[in-house]
């Protein structure tokens, strides 16, 4: 009997990781990746929770540490540049032995592919232009390669879905800006503090330099409403809105600001979350952030690889009835998703106070932290 096909749009934590579980449960995937190759940018994200029994099944929890960053804390910074309190991280004991770690988003898309070599193929610098459906099948066609037919489509293509908008509408109907901005990008020289994430705040914004594993990433990230005519590709406009959000700010924001207009790798993009009434039609269902994007503040790729498992697991439970397989899926994924998207807002009141009084009393706060650790 010949394996279902299943197209998988994106490489980047979901899409790898559904390919391994996918293979292993009898399909055949395939995966088209819009990017030539992996993105260094991006501040570095967390494996814990839900992914970590993920993790473990892979085999690469030894990986994951190797490559874990070397911050133990986040170290408040005030106007004049001196420390105002810090707060241990909790991936801080990993190399104790911990099993949650932090690291680079690049390197954990690194090794979650290097997981699925194999299982695979994959078609790097390509994406999907249209798509239709019947009850046998989805035909593709690709902006480079021939046009295809099969079984499955799974959309794990991030925020701005190239398979959401061509299979369930156009973006605006399904995504919400949070009224928060994030920019990152690397800082190459080496950090003066190399266990610490440096934190300052003025209203409504925030600057961090977090040491990573070596190479420093910076992160402007910033309230404000959304911008007419927004297009998340165009990176002049987005050096611009960073550039005047920022304009006045003290301590080392003129500097990174100038690095900003220099850098070839930033990453830019509103902070948002996905809600949509069904993640599934017909043949082709969504994952990560294409189906419920948690914003910067809710462990996206730690949840991406726990519904990629998901969704493997019903799909291997079910191979001949893919309606009730994605059902079975969104079923349990959503549990964890829907409470991560209720918890953002209070976690960007912490990250990012609107006002004076609000930096001082999280700076209070992390003074007493700083007095329990």
């Amino acid at each position: 009997m010949t394996p279902p096909t299943v197209l998988i749009s994106g490489a980047g934590v979901a899409g790898p990781t559904l390919a391994h579980f996918l293979a292993r449960g009898g399909f055949r995937p395939t995966i088209v990746e819009r990017a030539s190759g992996l993105r260094s940018s991006g501040n570095p994200v967390d494996v814990r929770g839900p992914a970590l029994p993920v993790a473990e099944e892979l085999g690469i929890m030894p990986q994951l540490r190797a490559a874990a960053t070397h911050a133990t804390s986040m170290l408040v910074i005030d106007a004049k540049g001196r420390p105002a309190g810090r707060i241990p991280m909790p991936s801080s004991k990993s190399a104790a032995g911990n099993s949650e770690v932090e690291l680079p988003r690049g390197d954990l898309a690194k090794i979650l592919q290097e997981a699925a070599r194999g299982d695979a193929e994959l078609l790097w610098d390509d994406t999907i232009t249209s798509v239709s459906q019947d009850t046998s099948g989805v035909d593709v066609t690709f902006e480079r390669a021939a046009p295809r037919r099969f079984d499955l489509l799974v959309g794990a293509d991030g925020l701005h879905s190239a398979v959401r908008r061509l299979v369930f509408g156009p973006e605006r109907e399904f995504v919400r800006h949070m009224g928060v901005w994030v920019a990152t990008m690397p800082l190459d020289e080496p950090a003066d503090h190399p266990r610490d994430v440096l934190m300052h705040n003025t209203p409504g914004r925030l600057v961090s330099i977090h040491p990573s594993t070596g190479r420093p990433m910076v992160a402007f990230i910033f309230r404000g409403p959304m911008v007419d005519g927004f297009d998340h590709r165009d990176t002049a406009q987005h050096k611009r809105i960073v550039t005047d959000a920022y304009a006045g700010a003290g301590w080392r924001v003129p500097e990174l600001l100038a690095r900003l207009q220099a850098t070839p790798d930033l990453y830019f993009d509103s902070v948002s979350q996905v809600r949509l009434p069904s993640w599934s039609q017909g043949r082709v269902t969504l994952l990560g952030d294409a189906a419920s994007c948690v914003s910067l503040f809710g462990d996206g790729s730690s949840l991406a690889m726990a519904g990629a498992h998901t969704l493997a697991t019903a799909l291997a439970a079910s191979p001949s009835d893919h309606a009730s397989a994605f059902m079975v899926y969104e079923a349990a994924h959503r549990t964890r998703t829907d409470a991560k998207q209720r918890a953002a807002g209070l976690a960007a009141t912490m990250l990012i106070p609107k006002t004076r009084l609000g930096i001082a009393t999280r700076n209070v706060a992390a003074r007493v932290l700083l007095s329990r650790a």
